[in-house]
């Protein structure tokens, strides 16, 4: 068999295929790279966004928002001094976006103006922070991503 260039193109072709096809096999059978969905439920949260479009835009009305900082326990949310803090009620919600198993959820139940997210719950890196609450009827979202 004579090689030409031809030949040397159609090898080539193959080579890169086959390297490609390598690369997609490995990332779709190796469990190290297996990523979920953002959320399982993701046409109802859909159906659910203008609502919380309302509840961001309210809560910009307000003179002070939502503030955290992280301290030695953990993140600390203060939320406005303005506001009677046994009204406010909501959950707060923490989303990881590297391994679910990690996502929690808690409610909202205030002593002062502050509220503690416990540093054994945490791993350094980022997180989505969602807080929905209400005070008096009124309905309130502050989203933020962090670093921990």
């Amino acid at each position: 068999m004579k090689f030409n260039w031809g030949t040397g193109i159609v090898l080539a072709f193959i080579g890169f295929i086959s390297f490609i096809m390598y690369f997609v096999i490995m990332m779709i059978t190796n469990e190290k790279y297996e990523y979920d969905l953002v959320t399982e439920n993701y046409y109802g949260k859909e159906l659910e966004f203008q609502h919380d479009i309302d509840k961001q835009h309210h809560a910009k009305t307000l003179e002070k928002n939502i503030r955290w900082i992280k301290t030695e326990e953990g993140i600390q949310l203060t939320f406005p001094e303005t506001m009677e803090f046994n009204n406010i009620t909501g959950k707060v919600f923490l989303y990881r976006p590297s391994n679910k198993h990690l996502d929690f959820e808690s409610k909202i139940s205030l002593s002062n103006h502050n509220l503690l997210i416990p540093d054994k719950r945490l791993l350094d890196g980022r997180w989505n922070i969602t807080v929905d609450w209400q005070y008096k009827g009124n309905s309130y979202l502050y989203k933020k991503e962090i670093s921990y």
